[in-house]
């Protein structure tokens, strides 16, 4: 039988200030989008319940990867830097946030579809956790750039200060993470790169 996989997000869970985050935890989204993913979760559950539908839920940690848009974190501080601009970091820069990537959410998801229960929920996290400013450190020092660049910004508002999940239920179904952290944003930090007509293309450079 075809199963329906429906990809959510760790934000549902809202700011875990300890600990980790597991299926059964309470929902506490802070932002809109945050509520709008958490909502399209219950809708998800309520179709398996009364039509029978064999809906598998998914909540993943921050993806990274080739080809990610540049409006996002990693792709945008890399980018910045290239281009000799500055780099905004919310606040402080001390949220904290998992990551994963990306080849390993989508072998998870396919993992999900053949493995997992229809009516569960599977956490997808990377237990790469590092906070904002520390990432964004991790960047400057691929490519060699001092600190002078980056620019503390206002803090937008409803914006987590730490998630946390825990993939035990995933890793019961078989599920490891293949990619190194370290390993995989230094690729990512020279595919850009390597790539920049691709993304100048996007900001019509």
């Amino acid at each position: 039988m075809t199963r329906v996989i429906h990809i959510s997000t760790d934000e549902v869970y809202g700011s875990v200030l300890t600990g980790e985050s597991f299926e059964e935890s309470s929902l506490e989204p802070n932002s809109p989008y945050a509520a709008s993913k958490a909502s399209s979760d219950l809708l998800a559950r309520s179709f398996h319940k009364t039509r029978g539908l064999p809906i598998l839920v998914t909540r993943c940690s921050n993806n990274y990867g080739p080809y990610q848009h540049i409006e996002k974190l990693i792709p945008l501080t890399i980018t910045n830097i290239l281009r000799g601009r500055s780099v905004p970091i919310f606040g402080d820069g001390m949220n904290q946030r998992e990551w994963i990537h990306v080849n390993d959410h989508a072998r998870a998801i396919v993992l999900v579809s053949k493995s997992g229960i229809p009516g569960e929920i599977y956490n997808i996290g990377g237990k790469n956790r590092i906070s904002n400013l520390a990432l964004v450190n991790k960047i400057r020092e691929y490519i060699h750039v001092g600190d002078s660049m980056i620019e503390f910004v206002q803090d937008r508002k409803g914006h987590d200060f730490r998630y946390a999940l825990n993939g035990g239920k995933l890793a019961e179904i078989g599920f490891k993470e293949s990619v190194d952290f370290s390993t995989g944003l230094s690729e990512v930090v020279e595919w850009y790169t390597n790539n920049q007509t691709w993304w100048k293309s996007l900001l019509g450079e």
